[in-house]
């Protein structure tokens, strides 16, 4: 009896002896550890899959919702009869809509990078410098009316509206052509 009691201390080989009646019990019931592990595994992919299925059906609604803002961008941005872009704080074309370019006489992407006070008559650089400096000065909309033209050839009277936005110091500017409204309108 007292080496029963012994045996019972030592840990090892108490451990084998309830893995052996668990095992006795798991015949008796029919069912097996790993079976039990399996169903517990299969369980947690399916539930796992379901989780995934839902994520991926939301990134596809979101998918949708920023098709359309895009698609609502576009036509507000590049399509509108008026043009508009976006200057950095030396004057630099940052972004232009398809209108701007065909106001300043060029393709689009071409634009980019170029300084826009290139595009200001000379007789009008001192108005529009004035207008752009203000703009950033005062931080609120301004608005001036000048000629556009490079090398002497002039390209059209335009009114134009300018605000800085954001942390990124960025000048929106919107340019109408004036040229075909009659002279006592302007």
């Amino acid at each position: 009896m007292s080496n029963e009691k012994l045996n019972f201390t030592d840990a090892q080989i108490l451990r084998m002896k309830a893995e052996d009646q668990l095992k006795d019990k798991q015949k008796k019931s029919g069912v097996s550890e790993m079976e039990n592990d399996i169903k517990k595994l299969v369980h947690e992919l399916q539930v796992h899959q379901i989780e995934l299925e839902m994520q991926n059906e939301e990134i596809r609604q979101a998918y949708d919702t920023i098709e359309k803002a895009l698609k609502k961008y576009t036509m507000l941005y590049d399509l509108a009869p008026m043009g508009y872009l976006t200057l950095d704080i030396d004057g630099n074309i940052c972004d232009l809509n398809f209108t701007a370019a065909d106001i300043l006489g060029d393709r689009r992407f071409s634009l980019i990078n170029s300084n826009f006070k290139l595009f200001v008559s000379e007789e009008s650089k001192t108005d529009f410098n004035n207008f752009f400096s203000n703009v950033y000065k005062n931080n609120i909309k301004e608005s001036c009316k000048v000629m556009l033209g490079y090398d002497k050839n002039p390209l059209c009277f335009v009114y134009m509206e300018g605000v800085v936005t954001g942390d990124e110091k960025k000048c929106l500017l919107s340019v109408l052509d004036l040229s075909g409204f009659k002279k006592e309108n302007i």
